[in-house]
């Protein structure tokens, strides 16, 4: 990438805006004591204080129109964190504002699909018209333009979101008259979601604050009707033709004895041996190759001890071999001890 840190042209290529926070303007709206207190609100929500970050910037962004050096440090203040905490959370994300914004925020989706069908000729065009660049504000305030990288809407394409509401299908004879319309003052109904707000009141809703007074007015805007044709043009052509999709196989559930003889998960007990005993006879049996063999046989509880080994007194298992025993002033024993359970099986 030949586009310098902090650039637009960066900005616009790889999502991250590493510029510096301008600093505050001399007309900008202060953060007063009722933004503290919504900001604690917030952090009441949640039981680590620290996970009311993103919402609270979003707050002081529906305040000033931008993540500014004081919404940085009263976030930290009421958080406990250091401004440079704060600051590495603001500038990781693209929908933090690091200098004021203009009254609508519009974003034209140019990435692979929407590109190809006319996205980034619709960018072209309303950068000319409003004579700037991604990331920058018209000159009269009334329009923010970014890059888009994708708007998740590719059934839509070419997608324009004012305010991240959608404005699906546009071309830039459509995109020109939308953003004069706003412009204007007129907020253009989206073509589906909610009613357009502004850029700091959709600040205010994503930090969880209802810009409606009126409850009916608030389930009106969730409910608001839109054109979802495009979204279900391929379910109904599939009704249409009776076709459907193949099921999917679920995941096929291994063997509870994973490749193990029967018997080596559920001995039968009427062989007069012990499970133990029966289980090692299967595996013996089971083996398909002399190493399997021979490893299977030399795991059997009824395997001879390795020469050198004796057995304690009625129990399985090795000793420490002679040799390696304390001194103790008698003559070790050089001969095992008959093992009564063996005996007794074999008798079986």
């Amino acid at each position: 990438m030949s586009a310098l840190p902090g650039s637009a042209e960066g900005t616009a290529v790889t999502g991250l805006d590493s510029s510096p926070v301008e600093p505050a303007a001399a007309d900008l709206p202060p953060l007063t004591e009722q933004t503290r207190l919504e900001a604690r609100e917030i952090i009441a929500r949640y039981p680590q204080p620290r996970s009311a970050l993103l919402p609270m910037l979003h707050l002081v962004q529906s305040y000033q129109g931008y993540v500014s050096p004081e919404g940085v440090a009263l976030c930290a203040e009421e958080l406990g964190l250091t401004k440079a905490e704060v600051g590495a959370v603001a500038t990781f994300y693209t929908m933090y504002k690091r200098r004021p914004t203009g009254r609508h925020l519009v974003s034209v989706c140019t990435n692979t699909l929407c590109s190809v069908l006319g996205g980034q000729r619709i960018f072209d065009a309303l950068a000319a018209d409003l004579a700037v660049h991604h990331d920058e504000t018209a000159a009269d305030g009334s329009i923010t333009l970014e890059h888009a990288e994708c708007l998740a809407a590719c059934d839509y394409a070419p997608v324009v979101t004012v305010d991240y509401e959608f404005y699906d299908q546009q071309d830039v004879d459509g995109a020109r008259a939308l953003v004069a319309a706003l412009r204007r003052g007129e907020k253009p109904h989206p073509t589906r979601g909610a009613p357009l707000t502004d850029f700091r009141g959709i600040s205010r809703q994503l930090a969880g604050f209802s810009q409606y007074e009126d409850p009916y007015d608030m389930a009106a805007a969730i409910d608001a009707e839109g054109r979802i044709e495009p979204t279900l043009a391929g379910l109904r052509l599939a009704v249409e033709r009776g076709e459907s999709a193949p099921p999917m196989p679920g995941p096929e559930q291994p063997p509870a004895d994973a490749g193990e003889p029967r018997e080596t998960v559920q001995p039968t007990g009427r062989t007069g041996q012990t499970p133990g005993e029966e289980a090692a006879d299967a595996r013996v049996a089971a083996a398909d190759t002399p190493a399997e063999k021979a490893g299977a046989a030399g795991a059997h509880p009824d395997a001879p001890e390795p020469a050198g080994r004796r057995l304690p007194d009625g129990e399985t298992g090795t000793e420490t071999p002679p040799a390696a025993q304390p001194a103790t002033g008698t003559k070790p024993r050089t001969s095992p001890r008959p093992n009564p359970r063996r005996a007794k099986s074999k008798e079986a």
